[in-house]
């Protein structure tokens, strides 16, 4: 279905030679002089290539339709993560190297809103503040009590995050999923 260059917003899926991408960036430009144009930066969730496409705002591209599901995230096996359709129980394979960021983020068994097209996943959805628990800390140096002393510790997902000295194994933390911050100690 066509869209106008002007509607496309964030997130949109087009189809660009044949190809379904997502608008990541979006910049409207209106010179003083000509038509107004907007650029667009586009990744390809299916082979990770980014496009960078200048189109006058009246212009029209192939918009399509996707779906957004629920799946559960079961397992990677180094290449490719494993996601179940919460509703038809179908396991899909998505490549990691689509979303390289994701390795230590998702948590198995969650459940992850996906954006779809033709069965195919272009895009997960990833809370942007997730609880993990602390599989591995190092062990507070008796005596380094200057202010705001870190160290890193190692959650359930393998994700190294730098924390305060007082955070110990098995305990809680909330983590920022874009930054890959600690946020603070959550207590059940």
């Amino acid at each position: 279905m066509p869209i106008k260059a002007g509607q496309i917003d964030k997130g949109t899926a087009l189809l660009i030679k044949d190809q379904p991408f997502i608008c990541v960036e979006r910049e409207f430009v209106n010179p003083g002089k000509g038509s107004a144009f907007v650029r667009l930066k586009l990744k390809s969730p299916t082979t990770g290539q980014v496009l960078s496409e200048t189109i006058k705002s009246q212009d029209t591209v192939e918009d399509i339709n996707v779906e957004v599901l629920d799946y559960q995230y079961s397992y990677n096996d180094g290449e490719n993560f494993y996601m179940m359709n919460a509703e038809s129980f179908d396991t899909v394979s998505v490549p990691m190297s689509n979303f390289e960021d994701y390795e230590f983020i998702m948590k198995e068994g969650e459940t992850y809103r996906c954006t779809t097209y033709n069965d195919e996943i272009l895009d997960i959805q990833v809370p942007s503040k997730v609880v993990y628990t602390v599989a591995e800390a190092e062990e507070a140096i008796k005596g380094d009590t200057v202010q705001g002393a870190t160290k890193f510790v190692t959650t359930e997902t393998g994700l190294k995050v730098r924390v305060p000295i007082f955070i110990k194994q098995g305990e809680k933390i909330r983590v920022n999923t874009e930054t890959k911050e600690y946020l603070e100690r959550v207590n059940d």
